[in-house]
Protein backbone atom coordinates (compact mmCIF):
# COMPACT_ATOMS: atom_id res chain seq x y z
CA UNK A 1 0.00 0.00 0.00
CA UNK A 2 1.41 3.45 -1.21
CA UNK A 3 0.11 6.65 -1.63
CA UNK A 4 1.99 9.35 -4.00
CA UNK A 5 1.16 12.60 -4.69
CA UNK A 6 0.36 14.00 -7.61
CA UNK A 7 3.43 15.19 -8.80
CA UNK A 8 5.55 12.37 -7.64
CA UNK A 9 3.52 9.94 -10.16
CA UNK A 10 5.07 7.79 -13.03
CA UNK A 11 2.48 8.71 -15.19
CA UNK A 12 3.36 6.93 -17.85
CA UNK A 13 3.84 3.84 -16.32
CA UNK A 14 0.74 4.28 -14.41
CA UNK A 15 -1.59 4.58 -17.81
CA UNK A 16 0.40 1.57 -19.38
CA UNK A 17 -1.60 -0.18 -15.94
CA UNK A 18 -4.98 1.56 -15.22
CA UNK A 19 -7.77 0.11 -16.32
CA UNK A 20 -10.11 2.47 -14.25
CA UNK A 21 -9.91 5.86 -12.65
CA UNK A 22 -12.04 7.20 -9.50
CA UNK A 23 -11.84 10.44 -7.61
CA UNK A 24 -13.55 12.03 -4.42
CA UNK A 25 -15.35 14.98 -5.09
CA UNK A 26 -15.01 17.62 -2.78
CA UNK A 27 -12.15 19.05 -3.00
CA UNK A 28 -10.66 16.91 -5.60
CA UNK A 29 -12.77 17.44 -8.84
CA UNK A 30 -14.26 20.44 -7.04
CA UNK A 31 -14.92 23.14 -4.45
CA UNK A 32 -17.25 21.79 -1.89
CA UNK A 33 -20.13 21.63 -2.46
CA UNK A 34 -19.62 23.54 -5.84
CA UNK A 35 -19.88 22.57 -9.41
CA UNK A 36 -16.83 21.40 -11.33
CA UNK A 37 -15.44 24.51 -12.99
CA UNK A 38 -15.39 24.40 -16.96
CA UNK A 39 -11.38 23.24 -17.16
CA UNK A 40 -12.70 20.18 -14.93
CA UNK A 41 -15.73 19.54 -16.79
CA UNK A 42 -13.75 19.54 -19.94
CA UNK A 43 -11.15 17.20 -19.09
CA UNK A 44 -13.28 15.13 -17.16
CA UNK A 45 -15.76 14.67 -19.87
CA UNK A 46 -12.70 13.81 -22.28
CA UNK A 47 -11.85 11.65 -19.85
CA UNK A 48 -15.14 9.53 -19.88
CA UNK A 49 -14.39 8.83 -23.38
CA UNK A 50 -11.49 6.65 -22.47
CA UNK A 51 -11.91 4.38 -19.95
CA UNK A 52 -14.27 4.22 -16.92
CA UNK A 53 -14.22 6.62 -14.44
CA UNK A 54 -15.88 6.43 -10.74
CA UNK A 55 -16.75 9.27 -8.17
CA UNK A 56 -17.03 8.09 -4.91
CA UNK A 57 -18.01 10.85 -2.21
CA UNK A 58 -19.40 11.08 1.27
CA UNK A 59 -21.96 13.40 -0.21
CA UNK A 60 -25.18 12.41 -1.10
CA UNK A 61 -26.62 11.65 -4.71
CA UNK A 62 -27.86 15.16 -5.05
CA UNK A 63 -24.75 16.63 -4.87
CA UNK A 64 -23.42 14.21 -7.54
CA UNK A 65 -25.47 15.52 -10.05
CA UNK A 66 -25.14 18.98 -9.62
CA UNK A 67 -21.59 19.00 -8.96
CA UNK A 68 -20.68 16.99 -11.80
CA UNK A 69 -23.37 15.70 -14.21
CA UNK A 70 -24.84 18.68 -14.67
CA UNK A 71 -21.79 20.40 -15.99
CA UNK A 72 -20.40 17.68 -18.34
CA UNK A 73 -20.26 18.42 -21.73
CA UNK A 74 -22.70 16.66 -23.71
CA UNK A 75 -20.39 13.87 -25.67
CA UNK A 76 -19.21 12.16 -22.28
CA UNK A 77 -19.59 8.73 -22.27
CA UNK A 78 -22.30 8.16 -19.48
CA UNK A 79 -22.45 4.53 -20.22
CA UNK A 80 -18.66 4.61 -18.78
CA UNK A 81 -19.81 6.96 -15.27
CA UNK A 82 -20.26 4.75 -12.03
CA UNK A 83 -21.41 7.00 -9.24
CA UNK A 84 -20.91 5.99 -5.83
CA UNK A 85 -22.06 8.54 -3.01
CA UNK A 86 -22.71 8.52 0.68
CA UNK A 87 -19.14 6.61 0.63
CA UNK A 88 -19.90 3.82 -1.63
CA UNK A 89 -23.13 2.94 0.06
CA UNK A 90 -24.99 3.93 -3.26
CA UNK A 91 -24.31 2.98 -6.54
CA UNK A 92 -25.94 4.27 -9.89
CA UNK A 93 -24.88 3.28 -13.21
CA UNK A 94 -26.65 4.73 -16.61
CA UNK A 95 -28.31 1.78 -18.01
CA UNK A 96 -31.17 2.44 -21.18
CA UNK A 97 -31.18 6.73 -21.07
CA UNK A 98 -31.63 6.72 -17.12
CA UNK A 99 -30.00 6.28 -14.21
CA UNK A 100 -30.04 2.93 -11.94
CA UNK A 101 -29.62 2.21 -8.35
CA UNK A 102 -27.36 -0.53 -8.36
CA UNK A 103 -27.76 -0.72 -4.53
CA UNK A 104 -28.24 1.07 -1.33
CA UNK A 105 -27.31 -0.18 2.05
CA UNK A 106 -29.95 1.99 4.16
CA UNK A 107 -29.67 2.18 7.39
CA UNK A 108 -33.02 1.16 10.07
CA UNK A 109 -34.63 3.63 11.74
CA UNK A 110 -33.67 2.69 15.04
CA UNK A 111 -29.93 3.15 14.32
CA UNK A 112 -30.74 6.53 12.46
CA UNK A 113 -32.22 7.25 15.77
CA UNK A 114 -29.76 6.17 17.98
CA UNK A 115 -27.42 7.79 15.56
CA UNK A 116 -28.96 11.48 15.73
CA UNK A 117 -28.75 10.88 19.37
CA UNK A 118 -25.43 9.98 20.26
CA UNK A 119 -23.98 12.66 17.81
CA UNK A 120 -25.85 15.72 19.09
CA UNK A 121 -24.89 14.26 23.03
CA UNK A 122 -21.06 13.34 22.39
CA UNK A 123 -20.74 16.82 20.36
CA UNK A 124 -22.40 18.83 23.37
CA UNK A 125 -19.95 17.00 25.51
CA UNK A 126 -16.65 17.85 23.59
CA UNK A 127 -17.99 21.55 23.29
CA UNK A 128 -17.99 20.77 19.17
CA UNK A 129 -21.94 21.81 19.09
CA UNK A 130 -21.05 25.25 17.19
CA UNK A 131 -23.74 27.96 18.23
CA UNK A 132 -23.54 29.42 14.73
CA UNK A 133 -24.07 26.83 11.86
CA UNK A 134 -24.71 27.26 7.98
CA UNK A 135 -27.53 24.75 6.91
CA UNK A 136 -28.29 21.57 8.13
CA UNK A 137 -26.01 19.81 10.96
CA UNK A 138 -27.07 16.46 10.96
CA UNK A 139 -28.21 15.24 7.57
CA UNK A 140 -29.97 11.58 6.89
CA UNK A 141 -28.56 10.32 3.12
CA UNK A 142 -30.53 7.21 3.37
CA UNK A 143 -27.47 5.06 3.59
CA UNK A 144 -25.29 7.81 5.74
CA UNK A 145 -25.84 9.81 8.32
CA UNK A 146 -23.60 12.90 8.15
CA UNK A 147 -22.66 15.46 11.22
CA UNK A 148 -21.17 19.08 10.13
CA UNK A 149 -19.77 20.65 12.63
CA UNK A 150 -20.63 24.00 11.19
CA UNK A 151 -23.51 22.89 9.18
CA UNK A 152 -23.60 21.77 5.21
CA UNK A 153 -23.39 24.86 3.56
CA UNK A 154 -20.72 25.90 5.53
CA UNK A 155 -17.68 28.16 3.98
CA UNK A 156 -14.85 26.20 2.88
CA UNK A 157 -12.58 28.45 4.29
CA UNK A 158 -14.40 28.37 7.58
CA UNK A 159 -14.22 24.29 7.50
CA UNK A 160 -10.99 24.18 7.16
CA UNK A 161 -9.80 26.36 9.88
CA UNK A 162 -12.32 23.98 12.10
CA UNK A 163 -9.92 21.47 12.58
CA UNK A 164 -6.98 21.58 10.77
CA UNK A 165 -5.17 18.67 12.54
CA UNK A 166 -8.34 16.39 12.69
CA UNK A 167 -7.96 16.06 16.49
CA UNK A 168 -11.91 17.03 16.82
CA UNK A 169 -13.20 14.98 14.60
CA UNK A 170 -11.42 11.70 15.73
CA UNK A 171 -12.40 12.72 19.46
CA UNK A 172 -16.30 13.05 18.16
CA UNK A 173 -15.84 10.12 15.86
CA UNK A 174 -14.72 7.81 18.50
CA UNK A 175 -17.00 8.86 21.73
CA UNK A 176 -19.86 8.33 19.09
CA UNK A 177 -18.48 4.77 18.12
CA UNK A 178 -18.59 3.51 21.40
CA UNK A 179 -22.38 4.38 21.85
CA UNK A 180 -23.00 2.64 18.17
CA UNK A 181 -20.63 -0.39 18.11
CA UNK A 182 -22.83 -1.71 15.50
CA UNK A 183 -22.13 1.07 13.33
CA UNK A 184 -19.18 2.38 11.48
CA UNK A 185 -18.04 6.07 12.79
CA UNK A 186 -15.54 7.69 11.12
CA UNK A 187 -14.15 11.32 10.17
CA UNK A 188 -15.49 12.21 6.83
CA UNK A 189 -14.73 15.83 5.61
CA UNK A 190 -13.12 18.71 6.98
CA UNK A 191 -15.95 19.29 9.63
CA UNK A 192 -17.88 15.86 9.21
CA UNK A 193 -18.63 12.84 10.88
CA UNK A 194 -20.42 10.12 9.04
CA UNK A 195 -21.94 7.31 10.47
CA UNK A 196 -23.16 4.29 8.08
CA UNK A 197 -23.37 0.19 8.25
CA UNK A 198 -20.46 -1.94 8.72
CA UNK A 199 -17.47 -2.10 6.11
CA UNK A 200 -18.83 1.25 4.23
CA UNK A 201 -16.01 3.28 3.38
CA UNK A 202 -14.43 4.00 -0.16
CA UNK A 203 -12.48 0.40 0.34
CA UNK A 204 -15.75 -1.43 0.20
CA UNK A 205 -17.21 1.16 -3.14
CA UNK A 206 -13.16 0.49 -4.97
CA UNK A 207 -13.61 -3.88 -4.29
CA UNK A 208 -17.09 -3.28 -5.83
CA UNK A 209 -16.24 -1.21 -8.68
CA UNK A 210 -13.06 -3.52 -9.59
CA UNK A 211 -16.32 -6.41 -9.10
CA UNK A 212 -18.34 -4.70 -11.57
CA UNK A 213 -15.58 -3.99 -14.17
CA UNK A 214 -14.13 -7.40 -13.67
CA UNK A 215 -10.60 -6.06 -12.57
CA UNK A 216 -8.75 -5.90 -9.67
CA UNK A 217 -8.58 -3.22 -7.19
CA UNK A 218 -4.77 -2.61 -7.80
CA UNK A 219 -6.26 -1.73 -11.62
CA UNK A 220 -7.97 1.10 -10.26
CA UNK A 221 -6.26 5.06 -10.02
CA UNK A 222 -7.82 6.77 -6.64
CA UNK A 223 -7.49 9.95 -6.61
CA UNK A 224 -8.50 12.12 -3.41
CA UNK A 225 -7.73 15.01 -1.69
CA UNK A 226 -7.85 13.01 2.33
CA UNK A 227 -5.03 10.59 1.89
CA UNK A 228 -3.04 10.11 4.92
CA UNK A 229 -4.55 7.94 7.60
CA UNK A 230 -7.35 8.18 9.19
CA UNK A 231 -8.61 10.85 6.22
CA UNK A 232 -11.60 9.55 4.37
CA UNK A 233 -10.01 8.44 1.10
CA UNK A 234 -6.99 6.38 2.69
CA UNK A 235 -9.56 3.64 2.97
CA UNK A 236 -9.03 3.23 -1.29
CA UNK A 237 -5.66 3.12 -1.07
CA UNK A 238 -6.24 0.53 1.83
CA UNK A 239 -8.42 -1.43 -0.44
CA UNK A 240 -5.42 -1.74 -3.01
CA UNK A 241 -5.78 1.09 -5.64
CA UNK A 242 -3.18 3.00 -6.89
CA UNK A 243 -3.62 6.19 -4.34
CA UNK A 244 -2.47 9.86 -6.42
CA UNK A 245 -2.87 12.43 -3.58
CA UNK A 246 -3.78 16.18 -4.38
CA UNK A 247 -4.01 19.05 -2.36
CA UNK A 248 -7.38 20.77 -4.40
CA UNK A 249 -8.88 21.06 -8.02
CA UNK A 250 -5.52 22.88 -9.18
CA UNK A 251 -3.35 20.03 -8.81
CA UNK A 252 -6.06 17.43 -10.20
CA UNK A 253 -6.28 19.51 -13.18
CA UNK A 254 -2.58 19.31 -13.90
CA UNK A 255 -2.74 15.33 -12.98
CA UNK A 256 -5.34 14.80 -15.79
CA UNK A 257 -3.17 17.14 -18.00
CA UNK A 258 -0.26 15.04 -17.48
CA UNK A 259 -2.42 11.78 -18.10
CA UNK A 260 -4.91 12.59 -21.03
CA UNK A 261 -2.08 12.60 -23.61
CA UNK A 262 -0.96 9.11 -22.46
CA UNK A 263 -4.39 7.93 -22.61
CA UNK A 264 -5.35 9.26 -26.06
CA UNK A 265 -2.74 7.84 -27.61
CA UNK A 266 -3.38 4.30 -25.54
CA UNK A 267 -5.44 1.58 -28.14
CA UNK A 268 -8.32 0.68 -26.57
CA UNK A 269 -8.27 -2.05 -24.02
CA UNK A 270 -4.71 -1.87 -23.56
CA UNK A 271 -3.47 -1.95 -19.86
CA UNK A 272 -0.61 -4.02 -18.56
Amino acid sequence: MRVRAWDNADCASMCRRMQAIAFDLDNTLASSRQPMKPDMAARFTELTRLLPVAVVTGGRHGLVVSQVLDVLGPDADLDNLHLMPTSGTRYYRWHDGAWRLEYAYDLSDGDFAAAVASLERRARELGLWEDHVWGERIENRGSQITFSALGQGAPEEAKRAWDPDDERKRRLAAAVAADLPQLKVRPGGYTSIDVSLPGMDKSYAVRRLAESLGIEPADIVFVGDRMTPGGNDYPAAQAGAEAISVTGPADTVRLLDALLPLLRERPAGNAE
